[in-house]
């Protein structure tokens, strides 16, 4: 049964990642070659792909993407994956593994190309954001609105009150007036009566 440890870089966030693979989610990486694309989710990164860079065997033999196949081969190098020379024109011979995953390979060093920014998120090292802090905060305004609706249903409410109020002080106030004016011509009239009264008696 195939087992690696994946190594994945986030080159976005400039730090790496390791993660054990075994059984199904191993056999996905089996025969795929360095440069070849593998969905994420075999190392738990659901949504996200990644791009295999290298790995290497066991023994620590590096993967050369220039290799065919998973066998072993040896080269002779003058830098590059599996050689580090300490001066110029320096040569040496070095026992590589092929580009290709197998079961022999033990490591396998890969990084993200494609996935959404939350992916602390999906290696269990952030909580995710609260999904529905936009909610509460629509219902928040929404209540806010009804509230802010009422006080302005119960402020036309007090004025249309007060305006009936006011009508009827004006209608009282008129008909005082009238009674008033109807008091005074009762008074003129009974004065002019008294007067001709007056007359009748000095004739």
């Amino acid at each position: 049964m195939a087992e690696f440890q994946v190594v994945v870089s986030d080159p976005d966030g400039g730090k790496t990642y390791q993660h054990e693979v075994e059984g199904q989610a191993a056999n996905r990486f089996v025969g795929r070659e360095i440069g070849d694309e593998v969905d994420a989710g075999a190392v738990g990164l659901d949504g996200y792909t990644l791009e295999l860079t290298g790995g290497s065997d066991e023994t620590g033999r590096p993967m050369r993407d220039n290799v065919p196949g998973s066998a072993i081969k040896e080269l002779l190098l003058e830098g590059g994956v599996g050689f580090n020379p300490s001066r110029d024109g320096e040569r040496k011979r070095i026992t590589v593994r092929g580009r290709q995953v197998s079961s022999a390979t033990a490591q396998i060093n890969a990084k993200i190309i494609d996935g959404d920014d939350q992916l602390l998120v999906a290696l269990g090292e952030e909580e995710p954001e609260p999904e529905d802090d936009t909610d509460e905060a629509d219902d928040a305004d929404a209540e806010e609105a009804d509230e802010e609706t009422a006080d302005d249903a119960d402020d036309e409410a007090e004025d249309a009150d007060a305006a009936e109020d006011a009508g009827e002080e004006a209608d009282e106030e008129e008909e005082a007036t009238e009674a008033d004016d109807e008091g005074d011509d009762a008074d003129e009239a009974d004065e002019e009566t008294a007067d001709d009264d007056a007359e009748k008696d000095d004739a």
